[in-house]
């Protein structure tokens, strides 16, 4: 697999996540009045630039999104949603990453419950910087959307006045802090 860059994207090397200080998540309009937000605890990515580009790869466990209500993280863990029991992992590997000065856009394929499709995030990276422990650090922040009904996940209800209770267009946010290997 190659990657097209315009700039350097990283300096060359393996770059894997701090977890800690990243987050996945997602926003979507709920009941035509507000934008429900939430993030997924358990993921991890890994960046590599080398000869042949760059390449972002990732794997998030649909199990970890972080809801308190119980019933409600049941619901979202069910057929209706993200189907946990036969798609336990959404996925994600680049086919291109380009940079133009802190500008970068990361282009690739998507899989969330077994149904892959081609997305483009858009963001910026940060220039690499050297922790007090002697580590390079870069930050990826990057945003795409997505409809969740390309992907099956189409569980909606009709509100009484119009409309309906869920958005089918879902923002998704990565903020990255990745560790030279």
């Amino acid at each position: 697999m190659t990657a097209t860059t315009l700039a350097p994207v990283v300096p060359a090397g393996t770059w894997n996540l701090d977890p800690t200080h990243s987050t996945v998540g997602f926003a979507v309009k709920h009941m035509v009045v507000a934008t429900f937000r939430s993030t997924f605890k358990s993921f991890d990515a890994t960046l590599v630039s080398d000869e042949a580009g760059t390449r972002l790869t990732g794997t998030v466990q649909a199990e970890s999104i972080d809801i308190a209500d119980e019933s409600f993280k049941a619901h979202l863990g069910a057929p209706d949603f993200f189907d946990v029991a036969n798609h336990p992992t959404l996925t994600f590997t680049s086919s291109a990453v380009r940079r133009d000065g802190d500008r970068i856009e990361v282009e690739g394929d998507l899989t969330i419950r077994g149904t892959t499709h081609r997305v483009v995030g858009t963001g910026t990276v940060t220039e690499p910087t050297e922790d007090p422990y002697g580590k390079t650090r870069v930050g990826l922040s990057l945003e795409t959307k997505v409809d969740r009904t390309a992907y099956g996940l189409n569980w909606n209800a009709p509100l009484p006045k119009g409309g309906m209770a869920l958005a089918n267009e879902v923002t998704l946010t990565l903020e990255l802090e990745l560790i030279q290997a």
